[in-house]
């Protein structure tokens, strides 16, 4: 959900270096539950601290693979009926909510679980908060609520055919006692096996002051996770767990979110004069009462709704799209008049997007997309995802080749990618980021790639001189990646982290960077063609990601020992050329045996003989070259590539299986060498210093002559700017 590698990786960098700096006063907040503790119900919680699952799902996991032969393109369990209205003033929506809940287990359920998200901003005592203040106030999205700017959801009334259900707030993960985000409910009808059952809620939700996900800005309004969301009643064989379990975390604070498959049906009712865009398709148009206008959409086949509303908002751009596969497209951008300048790039993008996306994983199922630009001090809305709807940044110009034209487009097909990795795959954002963050980063920077789109990072004073380097995305990736000393595994989950989500979005887009360039990039697109087929409408582990790609590529050992070093541990690649010697191999003095009799020769007649063989010829002895390279990281396959001085060069492999840390690789060749490099073609860009991957036989100042040529010419282009004012 994601505020995408620039707005998002920005604030998530934050995040880390305040997290490390912090981890003390973290420990302090954090309690350890028990694994797998249960309660009172007889069925567990998830334990607090799950994280990347090992063991894969079975086959018939989430009701088997989806082959599009089924009446719905998912296994529906739930089914939302809501109808809410918002007061623009109060900021506050009034709901009333029919919740069918199917119970997919074999046992009778009496105890249901449901997710008040909002209260994640009631007060400052929340795991939220409690884990913001830890990082040192620089949680993702996070800001500190002034008075008169929190934000709750009360339950009103909840009953179960008429009668009524206890209710009690809980604590899965150990946070603290005034969290209450993770409602019991106590059902007076138990619900049988394969059953279902319909809960009605009438709930009032005080939206916040813009500040995670959600929340509100003037007229401006981003309504999410703003009603009773029913947890996920995972099964054996379901993401490693071994019983049926509820998977209901806390709303932590650098943590998404998880649901189940289901239909929505809602209606929203706002003033007249309010622009609304929402998840799925609108049902006409909407009806007018008292001054109010309903709007009406219908999403199937989702795991979440959100939606905005706004009296400012410019008259929508729309457009369209088609790709085999797909049902046709409807887009709809909603922007404010100072960004207008932005709304017709981020409708390409998002066109664009739906042609990468839906040839390299699979056909995009939906027939709406809306982008919301949010205005002016709504930065905090930027960057999110959720089904058929995201929010992108928002830029009063966006000059040609500028960094403002590389974020727009990178935020929009992030955000949109989301709709992959979150949205049609979704997996859980609470204990496996990777699986959407990660993903979705390195699928974003392919197609950045594929584009010859590069980021420019130049502030404005360094482009009005013309000095606007750019370099690949990937590369961009790096600054966020932790190659030195990484504290968590890439597979962690996303609010038990010493350094932050930020490298579960970075890290992981380097491992699968890695990850291709030893696959290939037709084997990587094929295995995740797999990936997408066999888990769309499912909820994939890690475990199954690992088998899927290893299975598909057909190289299991080097899918799994990625696995095993970079996403289940914390593994650092460090290789390096430790040194390179190319000597000629001359005549050396001392005794030997010639025709049978013992000769002696001095080092005067040495010196001879070699003046004379070079007066023969101009390179009359060969050279001796010996290259030695060395490990200090985790085995990776390795590349070496030594060059001649004829132009020639010698490659060979470096992979060792017996764990040797370090090579001597030696040739004999009439030329001397010039130089050794390992990982020629950069396929390890997580190694922790690519500087010392390569060396020449002589001393080479090119590089550091061209900095301080370059330096200089930056200076004076400085100087003579600042003359000129």
């Amino acid at each position: 959900m994601n505020a995408h590698p620039y707005r998002k990786l920005a604030t998530a960098l934050c995040a880390a270096a305040a997290a490390t700096l912090a981890a003390l006063a973290l420990a302090q907040v954090q309690v350890i539950a028990i694994p797998e503790p249960y309660t009172d119900t007889g069925i567990p919680f998830a334990p607090a601290q799950a994280a990347a699952v090992a063991t894969p799902s079975a086959p018939d996991a989430w009701g088997e693979p989806r082959t599009g032969s089924e009446p719905t393109l998912s296994d529906r369990v739930v089914d939302y009926k809501i109808e809410a209205t918002l007061d623009p003033v109060k900021h506050t929506v009034d709901g009333k909510q029919q919740l069918t809940w199917r119970n997919r287990s074999a046992h009778p359920v009496r105890t249901v679980y449901l997710h008040l998200y909002l209260n994640a901003f009631e007060h400052a005592g929340t795991t939220f908060f409690t884990e913001h203040r830890a990082m040192g106030g620089k949680g993702l999205f996070s800001a500190d609520p002034k008075d008169g700017e929190w934000g709750h959801i009360d339950l009103r009334s909840v009953t179960q055919g008429g009668a009524r259900v206890e209710q009690s707030f809980v604590q899965p993960d150990g946070g603290p006692a005034g969290d209450r985000t993770v409602l019991r409910l106590d059902l007076p009808q138990p619900v049988p096996a394969g059953a279902s059952t319909t809960l009605a809620i009438d709930f009032h939700s005080q939206l916040p002051r813009l500040l995670s996900r959600s929340g509100y800005f003037g007229s401006f309004h981003l309504v999410a996770q703003w009603f009773p969301k029913i947890g996920v009643l995972e099964l054996a064989g379901e993401r490693g767990a071994t019983k049926p379990r509820w998977n209901v975390h806390e709303y932590h604070a650098e943590s998404e979110f998880y649901a189940d498959f289901g239909s929505y049906d809602v209606k929203l009712t706002v003033p007249k004069g309010y622009t609304v865009g929402a998840t799925g398709e609108l049902q006409g148009a909407p009806v007018e009462k008292d001054g109010m206008l309903t709007h009406h959409y219908v999403q199937g086949d989702v795991h979440d709704f959100a939606w905005t509303a706004d009296s400012r908002y410019a008259p929508p751009l729309t457009g369209s799209w088609s790709g085999a596969g797909s049902p046709p497209v409807s887009i709809k951008v909603l922007y404010a008049p100072e960004f207008a300048a932005s709304a017709a790039p981020s409708l390409k993008a998002a066109q664009d997007a739906l042609t990468y996306y839906s040839q390299t994983l699979g056909p995009y199922p939906y027939k709406t997309l809306t982008v919301v630009l949010p205005p002016h001090n709504a930065g905090a809305a930027a960057g999110m995802e959720y089904p058929t709807f995201y929010t992108a940044d928002s830029f009063t110009k966006v000059p040609k080749g500028s960094m403002e034209e590389f974020d727009l487009d990178l935020v929009n097909i992030h955000e949109f990618g989301h709709g992959y990795f979150y949205g049609i795959l979704a997996s859980n954002e609470f204990e496996e980021p990777l699986l959407d963050e990660g993903l979705n980063e390195y699928w974003n920077m392919r197609m950045a790639r594929e584009r010859g789109q590069q980021v420019h990072p130049a502030p404005w004073w360094l482009r009005a001189i013309g000095v606007s380097p750019g370099f690949d995305g990937f590369h961009y990736e790096l600054g966020g990646a932790v190659r030195e000393n990484p504290a968590d595994p890439a597979g962690q989950n996303a609010y038990s982290r010493l350094q932050g989500v930020g490298p579960a979005y970075n890290r992981s887009a380097i491992i699968f960077h890695d990850l291709e360039a030893q696959l290939g990039k037709e084997a990587t697109e094929q295995a995740f063609k797999e990936y997408y087929k066999r888990w769309r409408f499912r909820h994939p582990s890690i475990a199954d990601l690992r088998e899927t790609l290893a299975q598909a590529s057909g190289q299991r050992a080097l899918v799994e020992r990625v696995f095993a070093q970079q996403i289940y541990s914390t593994g650092k690649v460090d290789d390096r050329v430790q040194s390179i010697d190319s000597e000629e191999v001359l005549p050396q003095p001392g005794s030997r045996i010639v025709n049978g009799k013992r000769v002696t020769l001095t080092q005067e007649q040495v010196d001879r003989q070699i003046e004379a063989a070079r007066a023969k010829s101009a390179a009359p002895y060969p050279f001796r070259t010996e290259v030695v390279v060395r490990r200090r990281g985790e085995a990776v396959p390795q590349t070496l590539r030594v060059r001649f001085a004829d132009g020639s060069s010698e490659t060979v492999k470096w992979d060792p299986q017996n764990g040797e840390r370090w090579e001597r690789f030696v040739w004999q060749k009439p030329v001397k060498a010039v130089s050794a490099e390992l990982d020629p073609e950069r396929k390890h860009l997580l190694d922790t210093n690519k500087l010392d991957d390569s060396r020449t036989v002589e001393a080479d100042g090119t590089a550091s002559r061209r900095w301080t040529f370059d330096l200089a010419a930056l200076a004076q282009a400085i100087l003579t700017l600042i003359a000129t004012i």
